[in-house]
């Protein structure tokens, strides 16, 4: 265990201080803070921690918002309600590549659906992803496309699990729709969302493929973000001792959110 989990940890924060070629991996050189300095001065990197905290924030709260509405939406007893819980989890088990391409081919110039709408109502059309403007936006729906599904199931199993007696008696005493959500909705699913919260925050903040497949961290690095710019680093520039500098801010900042994953396990 601690061969897998610790050796590679360590190893990397050693390289940290390394100045490590990854044509030459064997060679190391100790330089101590320097990589830690030049990350202070190296705008590309503010870029993409300001880029990596947008995605997390705003994809994690559409997630939340619409899972959460979903959640409501299943909960419900109408017809046909089953056969839409089914549908509901097949974005979240997608492939990311399968995402992508869709995506991709969606905003295609001259054949993709939305440049078709958008030609249909005389708009101007583009290939979306290429768009400084909008490069971040679509990747930012890919996520929520693919997550807010998962989002949806965890609530609504923790709102099956609250007493219907609860809501009757609140019936009873004429609490409205949305007294009942505020007091008893709310506060029973409160410990699974906060336990999503945090899961998807440490997922998205650490998130490679949806970035690298779609953008690459482009146009003009609108979408760079950590995890594409320590691969750039370490496989495209083959600094790997700036790389692993870069990974050890990420891994400090992972580690904070996980803290608050700990200690939300140990409320329960």
């Amino acid at each position: 265990m601690g061969v897998i989990i610790f050796y590679p940890i360590v190893d990397g924060i050693l390289t940290s201080f390394q100045m490590r070629s990854f044509l030459q991996p064997e060679a190391r050189e100790f330089v101590f803070l320097a990589h830690y300095r030049a990350l202070i001065q190296d705008g590309v990197f503010w870029t993409a921690l300001w880029n990596s905290a947008v995605l997390t924030g705003v994809s994690v709260a559409l997630q939340f918002l619409l899972g959460l509405g979903l959640a409501l939406l299943l909960k419900q007893r109408v017809p046909g309600i089953t056969i839409f819980r089914s549908i509901t989890m097949v974005t979240w088990v997608l492939p990311v590549i399968v995402i992508v391409i869709v995506f991709n081919w969606l905003v295609q110039p001259g054949y993709g659906l939305v440049n078709l709408i958008l030609a249909e109502f005389g708009l101007p059309t583009d290939y979306w992803f290429s768009n400084t403007t909008w490069a971040m936006p679509l990747i930012i729906l890919m996520h929520v496309w693919k997550n807010a599904p998962f989002f949806a199931i965890a609530l609504f199993a923790a709102m099956q699990s609250i007493p219907d007696e609860l809501y009757e008696a609140a019936e009873m005493d004429g609490a409205s729709a949305i007294q009942q959500f505020r007091y008893i909705t709310l506060p029973n699913i409160s410990y699974v969302a906060m336990i999503m919260i945090v899961l998807h925050v440490l997922y998205t903040f650490n998130n490679f493929d949806f970035v690298w497949l779609s953008t690459g961290g482009g146009p003009l690095r609108t979408t760079e973000v950590l995890p594409t710019y320590v691969y750039k680093q370490a496989f495209d520039q083959y600094l790997l001792g700036y790389a692993a500098s870069i990974g050890v801010v990420m891994l400090i900042i992972m580690m904070m959110f996980t803290v608050i994953y700990v200690k939300l396990e140990d409320l329960d």
